[in-house]
């Protein structure tokens, strides 16, 4: 684990830090997102097509999307409906797919934020990799249990 400058002690995760992090990393993705014209929503949007197993029809992406953020159904309407103006995304029957143009996007993001990845996460233990992955993974089911009983 990394150390604290003043106090050579680890710092302890809290919701503080997650947040910290998590706006840390985000601006350097939206500052590579905006070189290529495309907001953050609709990196998330795009990726969640591009990744499916299978194609989706737009209220199934509403609803992975909105998994994903916590976002109103109706702005992630309106970003579906940005990449299909923006052709990054084609309806094909009751379905949408992601195209050719969508896919180099996403291909183009990911090797301008490979470099600045591999600087950010790079030397930290596996060990410290694992413990955080797990923390992580239980908050967020924790943090979902709680959003879900504040919207039942």
């Amino acid at each position: 684990m990394t150390t604290t400058a003043s106090t050579g002690t680890s710092p302890l995760a809290d919701a503080r830090a997650l947040g910290l992090a998590h706006y840390a990393a985000r601006g350097v993705l939206e500052h590579v997102l905006a070189r290529h014209g495309i907001t953050f929503q609709q990196q998330i949007a795009l990726r969640a097509a591009v990744t499916a197993d299978a194609r989706q029809t737009p209220e199934e992406l509403v609803a992975q999307v909105r998994g994903f953020l916590k976002a109103d159904p109706a702005d992630i309407r309106t970003t579906l409906d940005e990449l299909l103006a923006r052709e990054l995304l084609v309806a094909d029957g009751a379905h949408l797919r992601p195209t050719d143009t969508g896919r180099e996007l996403l291909t183009a993001v990911g090797a301008d934020t490979a470099p600045v990845t591999a600087r950010v996460w790079g030397g930290i233990p596996a060990e410290d990799l694992a413990a955080a992955g797990r923390v992580l993974a239980l908050v967020t089911e924790r943090a979902d249990a709680e959003l879900a009983a504040l919207t039942a």
